[in-house]
């Protein structure tokens, strides 16, 4: 597998299959990014404009290795430019799944969306997009153990505002 950076130049160069390998290495990341903002029903179009935006902008990159950091903050900032955009909205219709799992998977992303924002993006990236934690490192510029720290975190925080028992509590009432 070739190296990001070589990727990255070859893409600056014009070189269509490079552009196609960042896209697929960073689609999923890019949706997160974006997923933990606004609406699902806008996040893949917008996905749409980061690339796009990824293209115009590429040469202007300075060092290719930097590439994941600075694709992610593109992707932030097309989230908080198209939420400027729009009329305050309930977004919760409009969640994939079946009815009954839809109501589960809205207050899941609503608690998801409410953690502090050091924990959202990892969180979503981890849980919706699927991503490993050494996936979500690469992808966004985090080191590992800030992934792992982020994870581990942003999960005890989940937990606690889902009400759900992590059998933590359990043992320590029995111990007591």
């Amino acid at each position: 597998m070739e190296e990001l950076p070589a990727i990255v130049s070859a893409a600056r160069r014009g070189d269509r299959a490079a552009v196609a390998e960042l896209y697929r290495r960073f689609h999923r990341a890019v949706h997160g990014v974006i997923l933990a903002r606004v609406a699902y029903r806008d996040a893949a179009d917008l996905v749409q404009d980061v690339f796009a935006a990824v293209l115009e902008r590429l040469p202007q990159l300075a060092e290719p290795a930097a590439f994941p950091g600075w694709i992610m903050t593109i992707a932030r900032n097309r989230s908080i430019d198209h939420l400027r955009g729009q009329k305050p909205t309930d977004e919760l219709t409009d969640l994939p799944g079946e009815p009954s799992r839809g109501a589960e998977v809205a207050q899941v992303l609503v608690a998801l969306r409410a953690l502090p924002e050091a924990y959202q993006e990892t969180m979503i990236l981890r849980l919706v997009e699927g991503m490993s934690g050494p996936e979500i490192a690469e992808q966004t510029g985090l080191s590992p153990g800030s992934v792992r720290v982020n994870l581990h975190r942003g999960m005890k925080l989940l937990r606690e505002r889902l009400g759900v028992s992590t059998g933590e509590e359990e043992s320590d009432e029995q111990a007591g």
